[in-house]
């Protein structure tokens, strides 16, 4: 019997101060409820469900550790920004080199790792400092046009995909945790299933389950991608037939597997099977308040997207927010 997944919209003001319930199912439909976004920023209020960003920051990537503290990066100016989650206040730690902060991952060695590069940079990634935001180091994948999308962790490397080659980079740490040297990094071939085309191709990237492969949803044809970190070969997830069209940033949390689909303001919820070879869909979750957001983290019981707002022309002054919402 095929269990029908279901399809859950929220309030940005669902989860007030410390109160974070699950979601209930609604409508297939998104509702707007109407009550006020505000309600959940006034002051004296914790863990706020939205939170401003600074005006023009144009956010692409969150990374959330142990503490309760989000960094986000600009494709803007590369500026890092750090907020407490409790509050919702942050800080610029880092101003940027003009070049673009895209994905984030941090460490418990309080380390952010950050893709960046562009068209005229090439490919790169850049390590700070996440307490004082010191640019630690800063690694050169290549010279040609390049998209450094996001980037995940495992216990022996750091993975970044990369939009516009067919690639994977990977910054391999040593057995204490050691960055590498500039000529230790790998540029690793994708081959097998994945094919890329036009536009955004390899996006999100997570582990497997099992921790033996990589995940990677390809955005323009809304495919998903069990990859050998070994070969690079490449092979199609099945998803039951879904389609993960305008697929950005994934998070796993054991055997569930959340995939933003920024341009449909949804979040897809699978469960996968150990290895990441299949997945079946349980639940798509939509808010009030997203705004093409365009990846994931989680602190407790609750998921914190930024919203990208691709659809609308960034200017110096254009607002940014994050939104949280209850961990489906």
């Amino acid at each position: 019997m095929r269990v029908r997944p279901r399809t859950t919209v929220l309030s940005v003001a669902v989860a007030l101060a410390g109160t974070l319930a699950a979601a209930a199912p609604v409508s297939a439909a998104p509702v707007d409820t109407g009550r006020s976004a505000t309600a959940s920023t006034r002051p004296g209020t914790l863990f706020p469900t939205t939170f401003a960003l600074p005006d023009g920051f144009q956010p692409e990537g969150i990374a959330i550790g142990a503490l309760p503290y989000a960094f986000f990066g600009s494709r803007a100016t590369g500026a890092i920004y750090r907020v407490n989650l409790v509050t919702g206040r942050g800080e610029q730690i880092n101003a940027g080199s003009g070049t673009p902060s895209q994905g984030l991952k941090v460490d418990l060695r309080g380390r952010l790792f950050v893709g960046g590069g562009n068209s005229t940079t090439g490919a790169a990634a850049k390590v700070f400092n996440a307490f004082t935001g010191e640019l630690l180091t800063t690694y050169q994948f290549n010279n040609v046009p390049s998209f450094v999308n996001d980037v995940v962790l495992t216990p022996d490397a750091a993975w970044f995909t990369d939009s516009t080659n067919p690639v994977l980079y990977k910054l391999p740490l040593n057995r204490w945790g050691g960055l590498p040297d500039a000529d230790e990094t790998v540029t690793l071939p994708l081959t097998g299933d994945i094919v890329y085309g036009a536009g955004i191709n390899a996006n999100g990237i997570e582990t497997t389950p099992d921790g033996r492969g990589l995940l990677v949803v390809q955005s323009g044809p809304g495919l998903l991608f069990r990859v050998d970190p070994a070969t690079g070969v490449a092979r199609t997830v099945d998803l039951g037939g879904e389609v993960l069209t305008n697929g950005d940033g994934l998070l796993r949390d054991g055997r569930t597997l959340y995939v933003v689909q920024n341009r449909l303001n949804t979040v897809s919820v699978f469960e996968l099977d150990r290895a990441g070879t299949s997945g079946r869909l349980v639940e798509r979750v939509t808010s009030a308040g997203f705004d093409v957001p365009t990846t994931v983290a989680a602190y407790g019981n609750r998921l914190y997207l930024p919203n990208g707002r691709f659809t609308t022309p960034p200017t110096a002054t254009t607002p940014y927010t994050v939104t949280a919402i209850p961990r489906p």
